[in-house]
């Protein structure tokens, strides 16, 4: 009996183009639900672009269009890319519409009446030249804890304090650049502790991996706190349904657009949409998403859910993030490249089995290294699997008219046998997510192939008349070889998939692999895959350095309407005493570790040309792994005061540019630069 499924990925926000980071989850998605179908299983896809929330608006302004007229650009250009990469969602939705407004209005109406909602007032950091309230990442300051400037208002980046952005010392609007004043703000909270025993079991009962459920039990014992669930005027987004002036905050509506992504595609196929999500369907229901958002969709997403009568997930499978050669992703070295880039140079095919290979069912990051990604491709997908396919399709077109031989040899059933029990264990992976094994166990079945035709020799047999039959059959082996590796690859090589049954003029399926392909017309062979030469790598990086600059360039144009909407204005003029105060020294890291207890804090050991070394904490962790660091040269404050904190004494600051977080960026002096020079 087949089972009936549901899946979604998490929603890309739509101000921005897709890049491969964005498809190490959605490939990963796409071969799970294409797995589905292999098997016969019943499953839908559905997603749609996160298309609410104050940057959008923002940006909007800047580029002078209405926020509608951005967002469909946006969809526009995803939906291209998410065709381009050969992703199969059964509908791309928007997060920005009537299904989802709908409901969101009714879920939000039936917590409330349940006594989920609360109302209170707060204070909240205004910013009166923009006629708005700041949310906390739109606000910068110090540090209420370390002191530490230039920090954002929910955390600090360098002691990972956490607190209210109302709590900054000296606040400067990120949208004015003014400082907010404080007013105080009615505001709306859902009431998670009221589902703290529901949460407790749900997260244990195998919804999540262990590493996932161990990281909510954190936040379940800390005791859970009223969610912020609305955001004043003005916002793009739902306004409040009994609350004038009061919109949804972006991550209320998000999810619920799974359900109305659901429902759109429901009025176009005439399905029962409702049924799937009360509680008690028999419809398996899987969120793919992120680590980094396991918090929302473990805990307040099924909440919601349960406060509102729907059924929760069967499963929520997280995956770590992309780095490049162990770094994040980056324009300026060329490796935060969008799915447009990589297309006007490389087939999709070529990362997706590249990700496959890599992909565990694990909450690990996936690093990606181009000259393993160039060498990995050529060996399996050209040198061994469509290898199989060329040396075999040139004796039966020209020597046999097309035509696999009548029989198959009794001496190579037992290996097809063996090759077809194969499907077991590498469908096993496949529903585990567990692709690297798969793609081993079928790299295997190709290595076996090879050996099988390098052994048979039918380039030798072919000059001996007598020996054609046996090199007919010899080809057919081979070429019912590669049938059956190319259907257990289907999942991850769509395209080549269309290639082959086009070749083998036949459909693959698990199936049809019961029997041998035999006495079978075939078509002529096509060259299905090339080499990945260095030289597109180099264009990719390239092209991605370029739009970097020319992204740079056009900011600097940018009239001064889009300028003030750049979240990092410029701070008060100072005069050149204050500069000659700041003691910056160039500093080799000789040593860099995380710190224990501290989630964004390394330990960096520094020499700055001085008989003793420096010790400084910096907020580091999520933009580099400590070893990465060790040997590089960086540039410090090198005569601020020490400062106690509860990890030890930090001798300094390191600097670095970007907006915090994963993006930040140490600052790198040229070569020649030694420790101890002094930066002027």
């Amino acid at each position: 009996m087949s089972r009936r499924i549901l899946v979604t990925s998490a929603l890309p926000y739509a101000n921005g183009a897709l890049h491969i980071g964005h498809m190490l989850e959605y490939i990963q998605t796409d071969i799970w639900v294409r797995f589905q179908r292999l098997m016969g299983n019943e499953v839908q896809w559905v997603w749609a672009d996160d298309a609410h929330g104050t940057p959008i608006m923002l940006k909007a302004q800047a580029e002078g269009v209405e926020p509608q007229a951005l967002i469909a650009r946006i969809k526009s250009e995803h939906e291209r890319d998410i065709a381009g990469f050969l992703l199969s969602p059964d509908n791309f939705h928007t997060t920005h519409s009537e299904e989802n407004r709908e409901l969101a209005n009714l879920i939000y109406t039936r917590n409330r009446d349940a006594g989920n909602i609360v109302k209170r007032t707060i204070k909240q950091l205004y910013d009166s030249e923009r006629e708005m309230f700041l949310p906390d990442r739109f606000v910068k300051g110090i540090c209420p804890s370390c002191g530490t400037a230039d920090q954002y208002g929910d955390n600090c980046e360098n002691c990972s304090a956490t607190y209210d952005a109302t709590d900054l010392k000296d606040p400067i609007s990120q949208v004015s650049g003014t400082t907010p004043e404080l007013r105080d703000s009615e505001q709306y909270f859902f009431a998670l502790g009221n589902f703290a025993d529901m949460l407790r079991e749900w997260t244990a009962s195998g919804s999540l991996q262990p590493e996932m459920a161990n990281k909510l039990k954190e936040w379940l014992d800390g005791g859970l706190q009223d969610w912020d669930i609305s955001r004043n005027a003005p916002y793009f987004g739902f306004e409040i349904p009994d609350a004038p002036g009061k919109y949804f905050y972006v991550w209320l509506d998000a999810p619920i657009a799974y359900i109305a992504s659901h429902k759109n595609l429901a009025a176009r196929t005439g399905e029962d949409w409702e049924a799937s999500w009360k509680e008690g369907s028999d419809v398996e229901l899987y969120h793919f998403i992120g680590k980094d958002i396991v918090n929302f969709h473990g805990l307040f997403w099924p909440a919601m859910l349960e406060g509102a009568g729907y059924r929760k997930p069967t499963g929520v499978f997280c995956h770590g993030f992309l780095t490049v050669d162990n770094l994040k992703m980056s324009k300026s070295r060329g490796t935060s490249v969008t799915i447009e880039t990589w297309l006007k140079h490389l087939e999709p095919e070529y990362l997706r089995y590249y990700y496959a290979s890599k992909l565990t069912g694990n909450v690990v990051d996936l690093n990606m290294n181009f000259d393993d990604f160039t060498t990995r491709v050529n060996a399996d997908l050209v040198g061994k699997v469509v290898n199989i396919a060329s040396r075999c399709a040139g004796f039966i077109s020209k020597r046999f008219d097309g035509q696999l031989s009548a029989s198959y040899p009794e001496d190579q059933l037992g290996a097809y046998a063996d090759f077809t029990s194969a499907r077991h264990i590498i469908m096993q992976y496949y529903e585990q997510r567990e692709y690297g094994k798969a793609m081993r166990e079928i790299m295997q079945l190709a290595e076996h192939a090879n050996t099988y035709i390098n052994d048979a020799e039918p380039w030798v047999k072919i000059k001996d008349p007598e020996q054609a039959e046996a090199v007919q059959q010899i080809c057919t082996v081979g070429l019912n070889y590669f049938r059956i590796i190319v259907t257990y690859l289907s999942p991850v090589l769509p395209a080549l998939t269309s290639k082959t049954e086009q070749f083998l003029n036949t459909t693959l399926t698990l199936d049809s692999l019961d029997q041998p392909l035999i006495g079978h017309t075939i078509n002529r062979y096509q060259p299905m895959m090339t080499r990945v030469d260095p030289v597109q790598i180099d264009k990719i990086l390239d092209d991605t350095k370029a739009g970097s600059a020319e992204a740079q360039t056009e900011t600097k144009a940018a009239p001064a309407k889009a300028a003030e909407a750049v979240m990092e204005p410029l701070k008060p003029e100072i005069e050149i005493g204050d500069f000659d105060k700041v003691d910056l020294r160039v500093a080799l890291i000789t040593d860099a570790q995380p710190v224990k207890g501290a989630d964004k804090l390394v330990e960096l050991t520094l020499d700055i040309g001085l008989e003793e070394t420096r010790t400084v904490f910096a907020g580091i962790k999520a933009a580099y792994k400590p070893e990465d660091l060790i040997g590089r040269r960086t540039v410090m404050v090198a005569n601020l005061k020490p400062r106690q904190m509860r990890f030890g004494l930090s001798s300094g600051m390191v600097l670095a540019a970007g907006p915090g977080g994963s993006d930040l960026f140490i600052l790198t002096p040229d070569e020649g630069a030694t420790p101890g020079m002094r930066v002027k």
